[in-house]
């Protein structure tokens, strides 16, 4: 494949535009045409306080009305460069293909952004569908390719909207000199914001009663006035790394935080989804790369508490499973710092969902352990295995690397060889990996190099019950490894 070819395919997810509101109030634009493709601009032009002139040799008898009705200048000389002379904005819609690009032509000629009706090549930008709750307004874009996809979206959107969307908007501008001056800038004045719009203002406001949403506006900013701005660490679980799988209590948390503190397990996509200006730390915490210590973690987010942030720390799957939650929340107690804790899905439900598998199965497992496997180096048998001994579905975190070692003192214990068991890599993820067999064959999985991801087993006899069939046998993949490695 070509290079320019590889380009493509990366930028595929990557717009060719970059979506903007032109300032145009005393800006002249200037639309030619004298029919539908001109009128349908001039209709959508009119929701701005731009200077609109029509050139319109011979208007449509609907055009014209709509001309006339709206006091829009109508100025019916037959183009020339000339006319163009203090435009800010130039739509060509003569229904012409050949007019109207020489019309982008000239414009383009005098540094002046230019759209030609339905010739993409001939458009510096495009005209979007437009939901208009002025000052508030939502421009949906297809780069030309869809509109009437735009124009569905347009109307979905339409209906989400409250029609008095734009007096909350511009009762919010009356307030927005007194917010800057007397709330502190980040969490404070967004929590404020995020209570203005969503609360008893935007309720008052829809009822038509703007006095009380004076009132209440009023009320709220005296509260955040008097309320001293602390620190607040929220302890996320980011889920097994899909983007939604994400809850919505974490993203919208997210959305708010002054700083992201996240593992190196946490995918970008994820951490993406968080507030455009917030800091964001990464802070290593994987296998073979840990970038800081624990005690430099804990360390920081004191630091970070102490200094007044919002701060979300972002952990693979559910903090408080391997997530060291407890060693954090004890430091931040002690620190006087408030913390809270937002679950999210483990690896192994996520995995057993990939699998279609019942971690409890009526008369089969009754009983689930979670673990890591790192404790089967002594000579007593750790209590989870025991247990798994006597039915209950094991889900090991972390276990390519010990799955050798959880295999040989499993069935050392007496699990029987045969055992069923699931792999997973990258639970939850488009990514993932399946791999199933049994317990005498999961010695091999510690071998597997090109299982880069964090790696789930699942043993047990529930195990059984799972669908193997997007699932590759142990034995197979093992075989295909060695065979690459030969080649």
């Amino acid at each position: 494949m070509s290079k320019r070819c590889d380009l493509v395919l990366q930028d595929q997810d990557k717009l060719s535009v970059f979506p903007a509101f032109f300032r145009v109030v005393g800006a002249k634009v200037a639309v030619f045409g004298d029919g539908d493709e001109a009128y349908a601009k001039a209709r959508l032009l009119r929701n701005t306080c731009a200077e609109i002139t029509a050139f319109a040799p011979a208007p449509e008898a609907d055009y014209a009305a709509f001309l006339s009705r709206e006091a829009i200048a109508i100025d019916s000389r037959p183009f020339c460069p000339e006319l163009l002379e203090g435009c800010s904005l130039v739509f060509g819609a003569t229904g012409d293909n050949a007019k109207d690009r020489a019309i982008v032509e000239a414009a383009r000629a005098l540094k002046i952004p230019a759209n030609a009706v339905d010739q993409p090549d001939y458009c510096d930008f495009y005209t979007p569908a437009l939901v208009n709750r002025a000052p508030v307004a939502v421009a949906i874009g297809t780069e030309g390719v869809g509109p009437v996809l735009a124009q569905m979206i347009r109307a979905d959107v339409d209906r989400l909207l409250p029609p008095s969307l734009g007096r909350l908007g511009r009762l919010a501008n009356s307030y927005r000199a007194a917010v800057e001056k007397l709330v502190p800038r980040g969490a404070p004045r967004r929590l404020y914001w995020r209570s203005f719009f969503k609360g008893k203002v935007a309720d008052a406001v829809e009822a038509g009663d703007v006095s009380a949403a004076r009132r209440e506006a009023t009320r709220l900013l005296k509260g955040v006035v008097a309320e001293k701005q602390e620190g607040r660490i929220f302890l996320v679980g980011a889920g097994p790394g899909a983007e939604d799988l994400l809850t919505l209590r974490a993203h919208r948390l997210m959305m708010e935080a002054d700083v992201i503190v996240y593992d190196a397990l946490v995918p970008q996509a994820v951490v993406d989804m968080g507030r455009r200006d917030a800091e964001r730390i990464s802070v290593g915490k994987r296998k073979g790369c840990h970038s800081k210590s624990q005690s430099e973690i804990n360390a920081l987010l004191v630091e970070l508490g102490q200094a007044g942030k919002r701060v979300v720390r972002l952990k693979s799957g559910d903090p408080l499973v391997f997530g060291r939650a407890g060693e954090e929340m004890s430091v931040l107690r002690d620190a006087g710092i408030a913390y809270e804790i937002v679950p999210g899905i483990t690896s192994a439900l996520a995995a057993a969902a990939d699998f279609e598998l019942p971690l409890t199965l009526r008369g089969v497992s009754s009983s689930l352990v979670f673990t890591t496997g790192h404790d089967l180096h002594g000579d007593v048998l750790p209590d989870w295995a025991r247990l798994a001994l006597s039915g209950a579905t094991v889900a090991v975190y972390m276990g390519r690397s010990v799955a050798a070692s959880v295999a040989e003192r499993l069935m050392q214990g007496g699990l029987a060889p045969d055992t069923t068991v699931a792999v997973v890599e990258n639970a939850g993820r488009a990514s993932r990996t399946l791999l199933h067999g049994t317990l005498e064959e999961l010695p091999g999985l510690e071998h597997r190099e090109e299982l880069k991801g964090p790696v789930m087993v699942i043993i047990g006899d529930a195990v059984a019950g799972a669908n193997f069939a997007l699932s590759q046998p142990l034995r197979m993949a093992a075989n295909a490894a060695q065979e690459t490695v030969r080649v």
